[in-house]
């Protein structure tokens, strides 16, 4: 059954709750509704109705006045029960405000929180919810953050983080600060990201969000947070204040805190489900005010359409849910300083009216010629697991994406698991296979090795398996691709030598990584050797398995200061971070005389260029990387094999004379920076290492005497 066309809000209809000289104006977009209530709730818990009046667009709007900042409230939307035609209103449930500024309270699971009774999906449930679900709250305007100046993409450093984990164990933060907003703006906190090189924090899902039916009844809770209720509101729990709607201030604050550092805040967010799941699920705001209106459901209208895995997936072909995205993308812009979004699932946002992928979708379009957009971050994760949801390298200029192919085959190389290495060359210069099409740029390629789903970068180097029992799924839950290798032992163990060899992995991982054109993502605590001790799906647990140990770092301080100083190697030298796609060319000066060197190359290690034999060789573990622009050049050696090589330095055109900058190896492995090594050195490259090099470029040939070093 087809179902009727909704109509879109106006354009100049403010929805939500908005607070003026006399009280309080609330409209709410609800297009199938015959009735709708406001209940405004005093402290005391008692309740008040007021009927809001309809308007054009499907919006229902009143002003109350003597209402303002603090009030607790939600809806109560009246209609037909009938979910064959997608009508599953009820006015026993009350109900969140969409548009809501902040939220308290949390979900009773044993309570009245479904719209149906036990016994059947489709019979209605008229028991009243109001003591078991959250309540909106009133929310008065405030100046935002003081911006910060946004880096292009090609110069930023992005590190995921927790914004609860990431403190909760840190013992320079007051512990009463240890998980809220509070904590990640402390000073101590700051200067680690700051030394670290980090230029913009990628938070895990900070939109108010609520635990899972399931999760709960384990005893466990939604950690990650990808269960959004509220697309507007910071998430209550990682407040400081226990006072409603405290919470805005106190992720003003934070942002505020790192924009003073100049790190940049980019937002996870979860607007392709919702927290109700499907509609077996709990009723506690959109399938409520309108099931068929905010979710794509099947063609028979009675059941949701799920390309998430969630339950349910959000209607983005309806201009009304359109409208909420991009209010909500713009007021966390405009009003609360963030700097960037990465779109979790973001192939569902782009699914037309019949479901079918569409890169042209207006949703798309909007997010793109916004004004208040332009100059922020917009990150896809770009898949879905509908039809066709694979869209890696489809997402157009203007985009960036999280580059799924990078991971697998950097992984795949530095655990021997790889023939040749041809696509070592296609990931290092910035996946041109996937983007260099439609005026993208390398920083389309957002790089990844870990993220929060999976292994941490620890654990891929000492796990072959997941180890994922605490989540009481009996291990069936994560994926079991994780492309890992426990360097002979599985889990932790005493043995120095297998340690020394997992953290030199990691450091070859990150290296790779971040000499890769492209933008580097770190997940946060890699470079401290973060362990969730092998589980690779710690959704579930808010539990010393998914906070950063700051503590005890022991060998692993190595790789932190490794970390700094390879980040700070590629900020330092802008032709370690291209804005362009590189190819084999001449390069020439202003005159337009030819230099005699290239701007990207690929060497062999003995006789200067990549043959075609060479490409062609599945088992060569090894590859130089040359990029050189006017003013400077570095050679990168990958060398992924067990043993030790003899390499021969290259002579011009590529260089006269190398120095050493940066390795993965032992510090008594190879020479240090102070050593100028002359083109025709022998050297010898450590089993499994990456090994940077500057290049002396004079103005004339000179041949230079061979050596060995």
């Amino acid at each position: 059954m087809t179902l009727e066309a909704l109509p879109a809000p106006a354009a100049d209809t403010q929805l939500g709750a908005h607070v003026d000289a006399s009280g309080t104006s609330f409209s709410l977009w609800a297009p199938r509704a015959t009735r709708v209530e406001l209940t405004l709730v005093a402290l005391d818990h008692s309740q008040h109705n007021v009927d809001l009046q309809p308007c054009v667009g499907g919006v229902w709007s009143t002003h109350v006045e003597g209402v303002g900042e603090g009030q607790l409230y939600g809806y109560r939307v009246h209609g037909k029960w009938d979910p064959a035609t997608g009508r599953r209103f009820n006015p026993a449930r009350l109900l969140m405000d969409p548009y809501a500024r902040a939220y308290t309270g949390g979900v009773d699971y044993n309570g009245p929180i479904r719209d149906h009774l036990a016994g059947s999906n489709f019979l209605i449930d008229t028991t009243d919810s109001f003591s078991a679900v959250p309540l909106s709250v009133v929310v008065a305007p405030t100046p935002p953050p003081p911006p910060v100046t946004r880096r292009p993409m090609a110069d930023s450093v992005i590190y995921e983080l927790h914004v609860k984990g990431y403190t909760r164990l840190h013992p320079q933060v007051p512990e009463h600060l240890r998980g809220p907003y509070a904590g990640l703006g402390h000073p101590a906190v700051v200067d680690h990201l700051v030394s670290t090189g980090v230029t913009a924090v990628e938070l895990l899902p900070i939109h108010h969000f609520v635990s899972e039916p399931f999760v709960v009844g384990s005893g466990l809770t939604n950690y990650w947070g990808y269960n959004t209720m509220g697309f507007f509101a910071p998430h209550e729990a990682y407040g400081s204040v226990r006072a409603p709607g405290a919470q805005v201030a106190d992720f003003k604050e934070m942002v505020a805190a790192l924009h003073g550092a100049g790190i940049e805040v980019i937002l996870d967010v979860v607007y392709n489900h919702t927290g109700e799941g499907g509609h077996e699920g709990p009723t506690l705001s959109f399938r409520g005010i309108d099931h068929a209106g905010y979710y794509r459901l099947s063609p028979d209208n009675k059941n949701d359409y799920d390309v998430t895995g969630t339950g349910n997936s959000v209607d983005t072909s309806q201009p009304g849910v359109q409208r909420l995205v991009m209010d909500s993308l713009r007021y966390w812009v405009q009003e609360m300083g963030v700097d960037g979004f990465r779109f979790d699932l973001a192939t569902t946002l782009i699914r037309d009216a019949n479901h079918h992928v569409d890169q042209d979708h207006p949703l798309k379009a909007q997010m793109q010629s916004d004004p208040v957009l332009k100059d922020v971050k917009l990150i896809a994760e770009p898949w879905d697991i509908g039809p066709y949801g694979y869209q890696v390298g489809k997402w157009g200029a203007g985009w960036s994406e999280w580059n799924d192919q990078f991971r697998g085959y950097v992984r795949d190389y530095w655990r021997g698991h790889t023939s040749g290495v041809q696509e070592l060359a296609t990931r290092l210069s910035g996946s041109p296979d996937l983007y260099d099409h439609g005026g993208r740029t390398p920083d389309a390629s957002i790089n990844i090795i870990t993220a929060h789903d999976g292994f941490t970068a620890r654990d891929l180097v000492s796990y072959d398996r997941k180890h994922n029992d605490a989540n009481k799924e009996h291990n069936r839950d994560g994926t079991d691709d994780n492309r890992s290798w426990n360097c002979g032992v599985e889990g932790e163990t005493d043995d120095e030598a297998v340690n020394a060899l997992r953290r030199r992995q990691v450091r070859n991982l990150l290296a790779t990584m971040v000499l890769s054109f492209g933008t580097p993502m770190i997940t946060a605590g890699d470079e401290l050797g973060r362990t969730q001790v092998g589980n690779n799906n710690a959704y579930c647990q808010d539990t010393p398995i998914s906070w950063v140990e700051w503590d005890d770092l022991g060998a692993w301080d190595e790789v932190r200061e490794f970390t700094s100083r390879l980040l700070a190697l590629r900020a330092e030298h802008p032709v370690l971070r291209s804005t362009v796609f590189r190819h084999r060319s001449d390069v020439r000066d202003s005159r337009g005389i030819p230099l005699g060197r290239y701007d990207l190359a690929w060497l062999n290690g003995y006789s200067g260029e990549m043959t075609t034999d060479d490409w062609h060789d599945d088992g060569r573990a090894t590859l130089g990387m040359y990029v050189s622009d006017a003013s400077e050049a570095f050679v990168s050696w990958f060398h992924g094999g067990d043993y030790p090589l003899e390499i021969t330095l290259p002579d011009l055109p590529w260089g006269s004379a190398y120095r050493i900058q940066l390795h993965t190896a032992a510090a008594d492995e190879l020479p240090g920076p102070d050593l100028r090594l002359t083109a025709g050195t022998v050297m010898t490259l450590p089993p499994r290492s990456v090994v940077v090099m500057c290049a002396d470029l004079p103005t004339r040939t000179s041949r230079s005497r061979k050596s060995r070093a």
